[in-house]
């Protein structure tokens, strides 16, 4: 009887424990289902081709967002070409040459550290370290956001040169190769994954950035080239949308640029999994 007892209370919690993780998980995709119906459903019936393809005028009553779409674009190359060297370098270093485990903890802590802090306390910084050297500008923005994603692509492919068998390493040194030869040809390439999954994630970071460029790259609606751009103030994409929100009140105009945005994180996370799930069954073949 008390055996029936105990095993009738068992089989209820684990009832009751399925239905809470069952009503997690619908509570869980139902918001996020909520948000992107709303969102796509406010802003898509505003989004023409005039309005992603024109700069707005005050004289002609337009308002287009090409200006702000070309400095996301712009901000993102030029942080992916400092922020992927410096990180995918560090992870090598972590992971292959650094022999001294304490020093190993401390960067990684640091890198863990940095991951934590408020977006805003680096747009702080970023005003009074790089737009005191460079002005307000994309430039200035774009190494404040290299400062911000670098622990992420350090982690990324740190974990990933670890999944490399270490007989990879081994039948390389015996066939003669060196270390760094190694690593190019051996180990990099078989991490690759990795690093793309974090460069990808990387640009989903700094398409939702809008604190630190803030105070950074500034708020001008104008359409530069790429090296013209990087020197100018420039808004993107984020960071139009709260100005149109919040100061100007085009709320439709604020919808339009959440749907875009909301899209392309959509595309940006499907392209992340779809590399990964790529590597890894090219790796099982």
């Amino acid at each position: 009887m008390g055996s029936d007892s105990i095993s009738a209370k068992r089989k209820f919690h684990i009832g009751a424990m399925g239905l809470l993780i069952a009503l997690s998980v619908a509570l869980t995709c139902g918001l996020t289902l909520f948000l992107i119906g709303y969102i796509l459903a406010s802003g898509l019936p505003h989004v023409t081709w005039e309005f992603l393809t024109t700069s707005p005028s005050i004289l002609f009553g337009r308002i287009g967002i090409l200006p702000d779409i070309m400095n996301t674009i712009h901000i993102i190359m030029a942080t992916l070409l400092v922020v992927l060297p410096l990180g995918v370098g560090a992870a090598v270093y972590l992971t292959e040459y650094a022999s001294n485990q304490r020093l190993v903890a401390v960067i990684e802590y640091a890198a863990e550290t940095l991951s934590g802090i408020p977006s805003i306390i680096y747009g702080l910084v970023g005003m009074l370290v790089f737009t005191g050297i460079f002005g307000t500008s994309l430039l200035a923005g774009a190494l404040t956001l290299v400062i911000m994603n670098l622990p992420t692509i350090m982690r990324t492919t740190q974990e990933s040169l670890k999944t490399v068998p270490q007989s990879y390493r081994e039948g390389a040194f015996g066939l003669g190769a060196g270390k760094w030869r190694t690593i190019r040809t051996v180990v990099l390439p078989g991490c690759m994954d990795g690093i793309l999954t974090g460069c990808i994630l990387t640009v989903g970071r700094i398409l939702g950035e809008s604190a630190a460029l803030l105070f950074t790259a500034g708020a001008a609606h104008k359409l530069f080239g790429l090296f013209d751009g990087l020197v100018n103030q420039g808004a993107t994409l984020t960071v139009a949308l709260y100005f149109y929100a919040k100061e100007s009140g085009e709320f439709d105009v604020a919808f339009a640029i959440a749907a875009i945005l909301m899209l392309l994180t959509v595309a940006i996370n499907f392209t992340a999994a779809l590399v990964g799930w790529w590597f890894k069954k090219r790796r099982s073949l």
